[in-house]
This record gives C-alpha cells, sequence and structure tokens, in this order.
C-alpha cells in the first residue's frame, strides 16, 4: 500500500508539471521496489529452509542444496530493517555453522553462494538514469498522465559537471579578448626555451684566471657595456699588482714560519726545565 502511494504522488507530480520532484521522488520508488523483490526471494529462501529443517539438524556442514538459502539469509539479515526475525536465524546459524561460514556469507567471499539478485537489490547505490526515466514512464502510462518526457530525458543524459576542476566549457568574455591582450612579449616568448635550455645544458667551470698569464682574456661584453667610459687597465699595471700580490704572499708565509719556530723553540724550553725541576 506504501508502494502504490508513492507512485500515485509522483503521477500527480507528473500530471502539475512537477518534474523535478518527480525525478527525485522516483529514486525512493525504485529502492522500495528493489527491497520488495529481495522480500519475495527470502521468502522462497525460508520456506524452503523450513522444509529441510530436518536435514539441516542431522548434518553437521551445511547440505549444498540449502547453501545458496543460507547464505542469501545470512547476508539480507542486516540489511533488512523491516525483518528483525532473520537477524535471530542468522544467530542459529552462526551457531550451528559458526562465525567463520557467517563472515564469508556477509563479506561475499567467493566460496560462498548468496544470489546474485539478492546482492543487486539490497546493494545501495543510485539507479541509473534509464532506469528512473522508464520508472515514470510506466507510472504515467498506469494513471493514464499525458506527459512529455523530453525534457527530463535532457535531464538524465546531462553529463555532471566536476565541481572539483570547474566547467569544461570556456566562457565566452574570456574567448573575445583583444588580440593585443593575447599576445605575448617576445622576452616571455622565448624566456621558457631560454631555462629549459640552461637546466638541460651544464657549462663546464671556468679555470681562474692566473697572475703571470701572458695574454689576459678579453672582458665580457655585458661588463664592457656597465663600464662604458672608464679607462682599460693597461698590461703593466696587472703585473706590478700580481708581482706586489705574490710578495704580500711570500711575506706571509715567512712571517708564519717564524712564529712556528718560535712557538717550538718555546715549547722545547718549557719542556726542558720541567725535566730539571
Amino acid at each position: 500500500m506504501q508502494l502504490k502511494l508513492m507512485r500515485k504522488e509522483i503521477a500527480q507530480f507528473l500530471q502539475s508539471g512537477q518534474e523535478a520532484i518527480a525525478r527525485i521522488r522516483v529514486e525512493h520508488i525504485i529502492r522500495e521496489q528493489n527491497i520488495w523483490a529481495a522480500y519475495e526471494i527470502l521468502e522462497m529462501f525460508c520456506e524452503f529452509v523450513l522444509a529441510r529443517v530436518p536435514i539441516i539438524e542431522s548434518q553437521r556442514e551445511c547440505p549444498l542444496e540449502l547453501k545458496e538459502a543460507v547464505a542469501s539469509i545470512i547476508f539480507a539479515a542486516p540489511r533488512c530493517s523491516d525483518l528483525p526475525d532473520l537477524l535471530s536465524v542468522r544467530g542459529l546459524f552462526a551457531t550451528k555453522y559458526g562465525k567463520e561460514f557467517i563472515l564469508a556469507a556477509s563479506e561475499l567471499r567467493p566460496d560462498t553462494s548468496v544470489n546474485r539478485t539478492i546482492i543487486e537489490k539490497l546493494s545501495v547505490y543510485t539507479p541509473s538514469g534509464d532506469v528512473k526515466l522508464n520508472t515514470l514512464k510506466e507510472i504515467a502510462q498506469e494513471y493514464n498522465v499525458s506527459w512529455d518526457s523530453s525534457k527530463t530525458e535532457a535531464e538524465f543524459n546531462k553529463m555532471p559537471e566536476d565541481l572539483l576542476n570547474g566547467p569544461k566549457q570556456i566562457p565566452a568574455s574570456t574567448a573575445q579578448l583583444p588580440a593585443e591582450n593575447r599576445k605575448e612579449s617576445p622576452k616571455a616568448a622565448h624566456r621558457l626555451p631560454a631555462i629549459s635550455s640552461q637546466r638541460a645544458t651544464v657549462q663546464p667551470l671556468q679555470p681562474p684566471l692566473t697572475a703571470m698569464s701572458s695574454s689576459p682574456t678579453k672582458p665580457k661584453q655585458s661588463s664592457a657595456e656597465s663600464h662604458k667610459g672608464r679607462p682599460s687597465e693597461s698590461s703593466p699595471d696587472v703585473l706590478e699588482r700580481a708581482r706586489a700580490a705574490i710578495a704580500a704572499a711570500d711575506r706571509a708565509s715567512a712571517a708564519a714560519r717564524a712564529a712556528a719556530q718560535l712557538v717550538n723553540a718555546n715549547f722545547k724550553s718549557n719542556t726542558l726545565e720541567g725535566g730539571i725541576v
């Protein structure tokens, strides 16, 4: 009776032009129809198990001809809230065949024999657009409602938008930008290839310039441009500065050697004095 009332409400929504509400309510009807179909199969399995109770009591393991019925009842028991008695039957099967048998049927392991229709009807999923459209057409035909389904078909066939990545279509306002805004400057166009080429090729390190080099290297063009107007240094000045640097290095080395000799002499004298004492 509840299912019939729901179908009648859907027909009224279609007749009054409230298709948006009908498209949502039809999912509840499909779910109720699936549960009703599962109940009919479970009723048949329960009758079959009831007729084989003497065989179940006489055998320790579950008989092969009852394995599908017993496994289907175990799988459907926690999913059928309107039938609490199935949980009691499930507990009896757990006492008879063990917890491992119950887990295998509940988790749909390969060695179980749960009915495929029971699995499909009791699974929670959103019905497809074709299933919802066919159900709406059946309801409209059942209650003689003249309903144009073209709008609903277009709504069901519409691809859902990706809410994370945004819409797939580019707005017309951004597509009609001026040509000068879309053009890139030559520097920006060549910036990426220049960076990639620098990363791809590693330049070898250049050896340091020696002070006694007879042929000084040419300065870079950028340095020459930045120091325009300054007089270039002559080679005698460079040689004089190099000689002065070498002389300073020699003096520093001689001072270091003298300091080392002085420290060594002080250490020896302290050692001798300590031995005499």
